[in-house]
């Protein structure tokens, strides 16, 4: 009987379906082309390409996804098979490694998964009970670390119109999943944001790098939006936590340092954060790597870990790092 289950499993893909095995006797079908939700059990992740976007879902224990070569030609037979095994210590990623252009895309979805892991790690080693999520678009960090099991509160800041009526009915159904519709920064103002640029909406224009690297920029729209200082808003993000052990992670498309900077005195209440620091500015008037770090390090805050979100295609620079910090003073004394 499971002989003619993998017979069957390896002729599907040979109609045009996508075949994706959760276990003995158990398997997901679907047509192939545009975007497929399987929801799976929490456990472990699944690293998935969907149009060219990488996305993360949850798996259970000893599963694996199993996905057709796509570098068979039209009329060719299927050639290999690529696998994830998943539930273990350590998941791995068995892929091909045939197409170096594919490649370069699964190391970026391996750094994305290593990073979320990593995250999710730190916030269990200090404590944290509440994570400020700055940039939080449509909520997806947010999603992943419910996924990977955080449990604490959530406090979203999202300040485009369209984004933040997403985030909205993602944190719905979450208590402690609280949404604000502004964003943040050195000084409660108004002012205006790019926008139609997808997750990569700014509050600065693009540089000539960044034009000439994402179409994007060619056109924008406009929106006036809100901003606040953090250090005003924390008492009541915080109120009802009796020891508040709060981490920072922004993703503000340039302007991270600022948000900081509207901390304050309160920047020391933070057990940790995570930046999109620039190592290529894609937004002008956006500080570089060093200078972000430095000003965090100078906030008492030390790296745990650097991942590459995006890779200039023609010279293999890294553009941006996601990067985590912690405060060593705040971490957990060690068991005797």
């Amino acid at each position: 009987m499971q002989t003619l289950y993998r017979r069957l499993l390896t002729f599907l893909p040979r109609l045009g379906l996508k075949v994706i095995d959760l276990g003995p006797g158990t398997a997901v079908v679907s047509r192939r082309g545009g975007r497929t939700r399987i929801p799976l059990e929490p456990g472990a992740d699944v690293v998935a390409r969907d149009n060219g976007q990488y996305t993360v879902a949850g798996a259970g224990k000893d599963t694996w996804v199993v996905l057709r070569d796509r570098s068979a030609r039209a009329g060719e037979r299927v050639r290999e098979w690529t696998g994830v095994r998943l539930g273990d210590t350590g998941a791995r990623l068995l892929l091909d490694r045939r197409a170096p252009a594919d490649e370069r895309r699964i190391q970026l979805a391996a750094a994305e998964y290593l990073c979320t892991q990593h995250v999710a790690a730190m916030l269990e080693l200090y404590g944290v009970n509440c994570v400020f999520d700055v940039g939080a678009n449509a909520g997806q960090y947010a999603g992943r670390l419910r996924r990977l099991g955080y449990r604490g509160r959530i406090v979203s800041f999202e300040p485009t119109a369209d984004a933040f009526a997403r985030l909205r009915d993602a944190a719905r159904d979450d208590p402690d999943w609280q949404v604000r519709h502004c964003g943040l920064g050195r000084e409660d103002t108004v002012s205006t944001i790019h926008t139609g640029w997808n997750t990569m909406n700014s509050l600065l224009p693009p540089s000539d790098y960044g034009r000439d690297r994402y179409r994007r920029f060619a056109t924008t729209r406009t929106e006036q939006i809100e901003i606040r200082r953090l250090d005003t808003l924390m008492d009541e993000a915080l109120d009802g936590i009796a020891d508040p052990r709060p981490f920072l992670k922004m993703d503000t498309q340039g302007y991270d340092l600022e948000v900081f900077a509207g901390a304050g005195e309160r920047v020391a209440d933070f057990v940790g954060l995570q930046s999109e620091v620039a190592v290529l500015r894609l937004y002008e008037g956006s500080p570089r790597m060093g200078e972000a770090i430095a000003t965090y390090e100078a906030g008492g805050f030390e790296i745990t870990g650097m991942y590459p979100v995006t890779r200039d295609a023609a010279t293999g620079r890294v553009v941006e790092f996601d990067c985590v910090m912690m405060r060593a003073k705040a971490a957990p004394e060690p068991a005797s």
